[in-house]
């Protein structure tokens, strides 16, 4: 009785072993494969960081662009060589 006791403790044991060995490192979500997407979920993060700010300045710009006929017409002449008719325009940048 003890002996059969001994062998079904033991069966469970190296059942949960198996089961554990199997879930950390031959699984397709094992503890690797999670390391490298958290990884990657933090990097995608920090894109979406960057591009939410980048989306801010844009907004911030356009407003600005839109209110003040003076910066609009700058950045017109500037950007898309924009002129009046019969003018010249020279963009001159400094280095």
């Amino acid at each position: 009785m003890k002996q059969h006791i001994k062998i079904t403790k033991n069966f469970y044991f190296i059942a949960t072993v198996v089961f554990l060995v199997w879930m950390l490192f031959f699984d397709s979500n094992d503890f690797y494969s999670q390391y490298q997407l958290k990884g990657k979920v933090e990097e995608l993060e920090d894109q979406k960081k960057y591009y939410q700010n980048k989306i801010k300045d844009t907004e911030a710009d356009r407003e600005a662009l839109l209110n003040d006929e003076e910066l609009l017409e700058k950045f017109a002449r500037e950007k898309y060589f924009m002129k009046r008719e019969g003018e010249d325009i020279f963009v001159v940048v400094e280095e």
